[in-house]
């Protein structure tokens, strides 16, 4: 392979729309695999479509990281829960030129292929626990003046997406990220802020 040709990802990538699908036609050509959801009133057809796609080749779901994204993205995990996941952070969806609205078409080159490098996987059984709340506040996720900075490093960390701390004792169950590996992540961010 070149040095400057990139990876087209096996899977089939699953977007919101056309402004979608166009930019990632752009990053990596025509021969890249796409389903477009279509907004989030997502049709049995169109699930039916991500299942057989997740059968024969994968899929990747990557959606804007907003309200409408991540209800998309529930819909579709729960019908395909091996479904993996691709993330953009608020600021990369907004891209250079931001006019108000989040998406996969705003982020730049080097984004999208971050973020389809950093890949979340969902474990095949839910082998991992959910923290429980208390484990959340004894490590400064939730009820703590820096809550909402933590969850976002946590977030970006285990490619997690963005999480309200509901969400997050649910992504980091699924992604299989336990209390220790957590707790030192955590000590990390505070000798960095010291």
């Amino acid at each position: 392979m070149e040095k400057n040709q990139i990876h087209i990802p096996r899977e089939v990538i699953v977007v919101e729309g056309r402004d979608d699908s166009k930019r990632l036609m752009e990053v990596f050509g025509p021969k890249v695999k796409l389903i477009e959801t279509g907004g989030s009133a997502i049709n049995a057809a169109t699930l039916e479509r991500i299942k057989q796609a997740a059968e024969q080749f994968g899929v990747i779901v990557f959606t804007d990281p907003d309200v409408q994204g991540q209800r998309i993205r529930q819909i579709i995990t729960q019908n395909v829960p091996t479904a993996k996941q691709a993330y953009l952070s608020r600021q990369d969806a907004r891209g250079k030129s931001y006019v108000g609205s989040l998406g996969v078409e705003h982020a730049s080159k080097e984004s999208i292929l971050k973020a389809l490098e950093e890949l979340a996987t969902p474990a095949s059984e839910n082998l991992q626990r959910e923290l429980s709340t208390q484990e959340l506040m004894q490590l400064g996720l939730t009820n703590h003046p820096l809550a909402g900075v933590r969850r976002k490093a946590v977030a970006e960390r285990f490619h997690l997406g963005h999480v309200n701390a509901k969400q997050l004792q649910k992504q980091l169950a699924l992604y299989q990220v336990d209390y220790a590996e957590l707790f030192e992540f955590i000590e990390e961010l505070n000798h960095k802020s010291e």
